[in-house]
């Protein structure tokens, strides 16, 4: 089938579309000439960028102190009921994509289809891609029936390139009544403190995990991955022993990151780490044990003690 007109669930930071959004909005753009970028808030100040990546209309809902996924989802059906119901709907594989896409999905009665790194038209049917176990198997689903097609995206499937259109045209949605679960209301946010580049958008990368041996070592990590400008990251293990937090989790359950470098440290690369990290450019690995799973797809592979490795890389380093 055709997919004569495309939504992208749109979000923003600091001013700016995020960087799910850019790779879906591009991504939108090869399957259709006719993308529509829907988001929550004002879409006036990012229509430019919106536009510039293949967006040529953007739906803004005001959810206000709603939960934005409430209040998105209900605003999203308004508009379908009213007569512009697109073909697929992409959503980034993030919380508040997933929460706005269910809530969707029980208001059109549509199935889903999550975690993918790829679509594509056939012409006979629209179909995704999902790996699983690990990365090693990938799954090809199509879709049947009439659209909407709901489909959720890891973060870095698709590489984001601007087409260098103008600004997108804004249209403000009004939010319906939502009824009892409009009761929820944000009453807070809290964003945490950060320096540097975001994990799942630097371009180098320094992970630890349990070989650090103590939560102290993880300083390591940072100061290697300050002196590269680049960002920290963990595995699973050392998140869940509290050294670090959540945010840093590099993983299946947490960050899918694609830097040009990724280093490993102490970590033995459990499948559960290495889905979220082995599509670096080049990957780095430091393990003590020479049958660490992770030397299995570095590009390099160091066999020594991190705690003898990383101060002298970090020394090197300094001293240049």
């Amino acid at each position: 089938m055709a997919l004569n007109n495309i939504w992208v669930f749109a979000q923003a930071a600091n001013g700016a579309p995020t960087s799910a959004t850019l790779e879906l909005l591009t991504k939108a753009r090869s399957l259709s000439s006719n993308v529509t970028a829907f988001m929550g808030g004002d879409g006036n100040s990012i229509a430019a960028a919106l536009g510039e990546y293949g967006a040529t209309k953007v739906y803004a809902a005001d959810h206000g102190s709603n939960i934005p996924g409430v209040a998105i989802a209900a605003a999203m059906k308004s508009v379908i009921d009213g007569g512009d119901k697109p073909d697929l709907i992409m959503f980034p594989q993030n919380y508040e994509g997933r929460d706005t896409m269910s809530r969707l999905s029980v208001k059109l009665n549509k199935t889903v289809i999550t975690n993918n790194i790829d679509i594509a038209d056939s012409g006979d049917g629209v179909t995704t891609v999902t790996p699983i176990f690990g990365g090693n198997t990938l799954v090809s689903t199509t879709f049947t029936g009439d659209g909407p097609f709901l489909a959720a995206f890891r973060p870095k499937s698709f590489a984001p390139e601007a087409s260098g259109g103008d600004a997108a045209a804004v249209t403000a949605v009004q939010v319906p009544d939502l009824g009892a679960t409009g009761g929820a209301k944000v009453l807070a946010v809290h964003v945490e403190e950060t320096t540097g580049p975001k994990l799942d958008e630097a371009d180098v990368v320094v992970s630890g995990g349990r070989g650090l041996g103590e939560s102290d070592k993880f300083a390591m990590v940072e100061d290697l991955a300050k002196i590269l400008k680049g960002a920290p990251g963990a595995s699973r293990a050392i998140v869940d022993a509290g050294w670090v937090p959540y945010s840093y989790q590099v993983g299946q359950t947490g960050k899918v990151v694609k830097p040009s470098v990724y280093i490993a440290a102490g970590i033995s690369g459990a499948t559960q780490h290495m889905v979220g990290m082995k599509g670096s450019k080049n990957i780095i690995a430091i393990n003590k044990d020479k049958e660490a799973p992770i030397f299995g797809i570095a590009d390099l592979g160091i066999v020594g003690d991190v705690h003898k490795v990383l101060p002298k890389l970090i020394e090197a380093l300094k001293s240049r």
